[in-house]
């Protein structure tokens, strides 16, 4: 399991996390409510870890009914507020506040790595009805491309998507194999923006600010001076979209 710090860190910076943060392509959340769920009619979906609920709002937008659980109270707070009618209900992946057998499927947003794995993997489990849908995704960015690999190093950026490939293989003995779809798609944004990005990652957020200066310092640079960035208003920060989906049996 992940750090309870780092994993609890992103309240405190709710309003930029949900202004900057990447938002999911339709066909990627397409792809991961297509497993087996039905879904050519409204699902009921729980948006796991929902945080600002950037996901939660692309579910909706595909006309299913959506249920938020989020245990940071600045997470909730923000995701009410931008998510019209909508309310998030505090819990975790090892502890959801709703019912056997509740949801049709169920989806993480870049939350899945904070998880008790084991733990999570039961009450989500529990959650779904048999033959609903487990998909975790992430937005990563596209390191593929050499400016971008430059900023991962810089502001302490682990995540790639050949490293959640490898690394979730299954989700226990609850789930069918998981099916993997990727999916690529490109924010635009300012070099403000960018720092403004990384202001957002849990690195940051529970970093000294010796380290904070030295990485916006680097980061300032590497806008100004790297030959595809020098001199632009805007840059294309290109990502993968990784979708891990499941059947539970």
């Amino acid at each position: 399991m992940a750090d309870h710090t780092q994993a609890l860190s992103f309240g405190a910076a709710a309003a930029d996390y949900d202004r900057f943060r990447p938002r999911y392509p339709e066909s990627a959340v397409r792809w991961a409510l297509d497993g087996g769920t039905g879904a050519d009619r409204p699902l009921r979906v729980v948006d796991l870890g929902a945080g600002t609920g950037i996901l939660s709002r692309s579910v909706l937008a595909l006309g299913h009914r959506v249920v938020p659980v989020e245990p940071d109270p600045g997470m909730r707070a923000q995701l009410e507020s931008a998510t019209a009618g909508t309310t998030a209900l505090a819990g975790s992946a090892e502890a959801v506040p709703l019912p056997d057998g509740a949801a049709d499927a169920v989806l993480v947003g870049q939350a899945y790595h904070w998880f008790d794995r084991e733990r999570a993997h039961a009450e989500i489990a529990r959650v779904l009805r048999p033959g609903g849908t487990f998909a975790p995704i992430w937005n990563i960015r596209d390191e593929r491309v050499g400016w971008v690999a430059e900023l991962g190093r810089i502001a302490h950026l682990g995540d790639n998507a050949g490293n959640v490939i490898e690394k979730y293989t299954d989700f226990g003995t609850g789930f069918a194999p998981i099916e993997v779809g990727e999916f690529t798609h490109t924010t635009t944004l300012t070099p403000d923006d960018v720092v403004a990005l990384i202001r957002t990652r849990s690195y940051w957020l529970t970093a000294p600010a010796e380290t904070r200066q030295t990485v916006e310092r680097e980061l300032r640079e590497l806008l100004a001076s790297h030959p595809e960035l020098a001199g632009r208003e805007t840059v294309e920060l290109p990502y993968r979209t990784i979708v891990l989906r499941a059947r539970r049996r």
